[in-house]
């Protein structure tokens, strides 16, 4: 079959399909979004526009917004769909980087065909070419070999035939996935070439379920049976897997409190007797005291990042710790007992017996999180100007059990984090971008979850900076016409790493508007409600917390009636947070009044468990 390159990748993009977690039939890459240029407009873009009846693609404002929102899409669909982005050479490329960050950080698949400079070097120097001087092959693509799970730049049409087949490898392996780059030359994009017709059959692509050694979970079962207080924590490995209801079955039948990672948020039914809250510093009170009294902590599907182990100072010094992960890279962290498989396929296969947890222990799960709840309702109710953990409670109660709600950056991960009440479902219904925290994501990555979700509301929650960092994609969801609703906490600045800042002891500098250098005796101020409404939004502001109610139950319903999203924005504290008492290790200098609490902090960091 005589294709140009981009015919041939489109075609096969076309035929690969995709099990979801229920077992449906979709496509791998159900849409492309695109930003053309001269890197790809005659080549890619040809191509997309010839099957563009099969493949949609949506056009978006800026490449890293296109990007955020394929993430957001993959991660909303569980992994079981890709986004493609495109772009052209030069800047349009580069703009990407960032989002391939935070799809790295996340372990969440995205294809991305930027365009790249002449092969034939004929044109040399082209338009947006930076020629390196000391390497003639490289170009700015380069730059995405550290933020790719997979790397390569076609000089040759018939180099797709082996290459395509790891991308489909890298995008769908629970192990490996993340994001894919394949850089395309712009003049190898239109070259033709006789590709096999076999490249374009069908392929259901099912994500595999890895069992686990036999002599793994041998070691791990003894290691469980020997421990007096064991302690379960939730990753985002399990909701990729399927497994929640398998952990709580797992949990229920040996008495197992169970605490959840950021990326786990959602799957334990907040009410669940064993469920002792979000673990780390984003988390709880309550399942951080859990951790700290745990001998032996079971972590499956998750890295153990420094948010979720208060920087390794949430366990005790004493405490075993065995690892269930898909990834060998993620399992053998930290001198854990590494376990090697599926998060659902090896939950079965771990069985202790008639083994139980000691009922004190057990009961621990629920007062725990009893007094953390009513410090969580205490923080809604009080009275004043509204904060974010009263705009989380707003958002909380008026939300639907199927209602998908998210954020990335700033002070609201920790609000959405611990006082999030919910889940149960069996599939997530949470997306806080914490492996990255790129601000930005929040608007951007609600598009994507848009499209993946049309059934259900997404909420997005942000405060005025993110706002401000991204806010262009708000235009292109309005514009293809796919609502969410975002929720806009305007607090004058960088008001979470003010409070960083300051409460380390250092001086108020260049966060809060009112500490940044400016030649105006009044600075200008940001009508947010105006902007979002310029790009296409319905908008619905409010100024207290029971103004926000309505104003929120409004957006949403405007949300889907109108198909744009609908933006609320209301004024919120700068200096109210949510706590959850632990300890996260930032560089403190001395003659900060903070340096006694980070020395503290050090001293009980563990740098590697005892093995069990």
């Amino acid at each position: 079959m005589k294709l140009t390159t981009s015919e041939a990748l489109v075609r096969w993009l076309l035929a690969q399909r995709s099990e979801t977690l229920a077992g449906a039939e979709v496509p791998l890459f159900p849409g492309v979004f695109a930003i053309f240029g001269h890197g790809n407009v005659l080549g890619l873009g040809t191509a997309l526009s010839r099957f563009r009846d099969e493949l949609p693609v949506w056009r978006g404002h800026t490449e890293q917004g296109m990007a955020l929102a394929a993430t957001g899409f993959a991660k909303a669909t569980d992994r079981r769909q890709v986004g493609v982005v495109t772009s052209s050479i030069g800047p349009g490329a580069l703009n990407m980087v960032t989002a391939a960050g935070v799809a790295h950080a996340n372990r969440l698949p995205l294809l991305l065909l930027p365009g790249d400079t002449f092969v034939s070097r004929a044109p040399d120097p082209v338009l947006q070419q930076i020629e390196p001087f000391g390497d003639a092959t490289a170009t700015v693509n380069d730059a995405f070999r550290a933020v790719s799970r997979y790397f390569d730049r076609i000089t040759r049409p018939e180099q797709l035939v082996s290459t395509l087949p790891q991308v489909a490898r890298v995008l769908t392996d629970p192990a490996d996935a993340g994001p894919v780059t394949l850089a395309l030359p712009q003049d190898v994009q239109a070259e033709v070439f006789d590709f096999p017709d076999s490249l374009f059959e069908t392929v259901v692509h099912r994500v595999p379920r890895p069992r686990p050694d036999t002599r793994e979970l041998a070691a791990a079962v003894a290691a469980l049976r020997a421990s007096e207080r064991p302690l379960l924590v939730l990753g985002g490995g399990v909701r990729y897997s399927g497994a929640a209801s398998r952990a709580l079955h797992f949990a229920s039948r040996h008495g197992i409190p169970v605490v959840e990672t950021t990326a786990g948020r959602t799957l334990v039914p907040h009410d669940h007797p064993l469920h002792g809250g979000p673990l780390g510093v984003t988390g709880s009170s309550s399942a951080n005291a859990l951790a700290a009294e745990a001998d032996l902590v079971l972590a499956v599907g998750t890295r153990l990042q420094d948010f979720t182990t208060a920087s390794w100072t949430v366990f005790g010094p004493d405490v075993k710790l065995v690892t269930l992960n898909a990834a060998r890279f993620d399992a053998v962290k930290h001198g854990a007992l590494a376990v090697v498989g599926d998060a659902d396929v090896a939950l079965a296969e771990l069985d202790l017996g008639e083994w139980q947890a000691d009922p004190s222990w057990t009961g621990r799960a629920a007062s725990e999180r009893a007094r953390w709840d009513s410090h969580v309702s205490s923080l809604r109710s009080a009275s004043g100007d509204p904060t974010y953990a009263q705009v989380v409670g707003v958002v909380n109660d008026l939300s639907a059990p199927d209602d998908y709600v998210m954020t990335a950056s700033g002070g609201m991960p920790g609000e959405l984090i611990g006082g999030w009440r919910g889940g149960g479902s069996g599939s997530a219904s949470m997306d806080v971008e914490y492996g990255f925290s790129c601000m930005g994501y929040e608007l951007a990555g609600a598009w994507g979850a848009a499209m993946a979700l049309p059934d259900r509301v997404v909420t997005t929650l942000l405060g005025d900076g993110s706002y401000l960092m991204l806010n262009s994609e708000l235009y292109s969801a309005a514009f293809a016409g796919h609502p969410f609703v975002a929720v806009v906490c305007d607090n004058d600045g960088y008001a979470v790493i003010a409070r960083l800042q300051e409460g380390q002891g250092g001086e108020p500098f260049n966060n809060q508007y009112a500490n940044c250098r400016t030649v105006h005796a009044e600075p200008p101020r940001v009508d947010f409600a105006a902007h979002a409404e310029s790009l296409g939004c319905v908008v619905f502001p409010a100024s207290s917390v029971a103004e926000l109610r309505t104003a929120y139950a409004q957006a949403r319903e405007a949300a889907v009636s109108s198909r744009r999203p609908a933006v609320v924005v209301i004024r919120t504290r700068p200096d109210a947070w949510t706590e959850s008492g632990a300890w996260w290790e930032v560089g403190v200098p001395e003659s900060l009044s903070g340096r006694p609490d980070y020395e503290s902090g050090k001293s009980r960091q563990l740098r590697h468990t005892a093995r069990p």
